[in-house]
């Protein structure tokens, strides 16, 4: 594999976490399933501050790990196609395809919550700088979810930290300049 095919393998890959980790606040912004608004820490706090915060919710928790499962699942019909056979670093009508966008979305989540606790006890506020953490938390969860089941090799775990840390600043400045993000990081 030469090294553009391993950075477009990697992001088709890896497009249900990251569709899991633009959801909640996309879905925050459109205001779908508000009756899913509620603190995933139901407001409690450790050590004198917040769990994760009153922005870690259920909506985002259940909307990105469906969302993110939905991407999947198309990707395991795509996979019927030559040309996108040849970019996939798994072959999806062998997996449990269920299991593995299970999997990589809770993943992606978890990564999400594990950094935001993190940050609550380094007392940092949400939407603080916390580089490179904020931009590559969601690829460090599903790693460690995917990983005992499905063998990813190290490179394209590598390539996903290092690329999704720029495309995760570039769709931050992108979604702060369309005003729908509070901070450009």
């Amino acid at each position: 594999m030469n090294f553009a095919t391993i950075i477009l393998s990697s992001f088709y890959f890896f497009i249900p976490a990251y569709l899991t980790n633009m959801t909640p606040p996309l879905a925050k912004k459109v205001r779908a399933f508000d009756f899913l608004d509620k603190e995933v820490d139901f407001g409690k706090k450790f050590m004198g501050e917040p769990i994760l915060g009153n922005h870690k919710t259920w909506r985002g928790v259940f909307l990105g790990i469906i969302l993110g499962m939905m991407a999947a699942g198309i990707q395991a019909w795509l996979y019927q196609f030559p040309v996108i056979r040849e970019i996939s670093l798994i072959q999806y009508r062998e997996i449990n395809i269920l299991a593995f966008g299970f999997l990589m979305s809770s993943g992606a989540i978890f990564g999400d919550l594990f950094f935001a606790f993190i940050k609550r006890r380094l007392k940092l506020k949400p939407g603080a700088k916390f580089l490179p953490f904020d931009q590559t938390n969601y690829v460090i969860g599903a790693a460690l979810f995917l990983t005992p089941l499905f063998k990813i090799n190290i490179l394209v775990w590598a390539t996903l930290f290092i690329l999704t840390f720029f495309l995760h600043m570039a769709a931050n400045r992108l979604a702060y300049w369309l005003g729908l993000q509070e901070n450009p990081w």
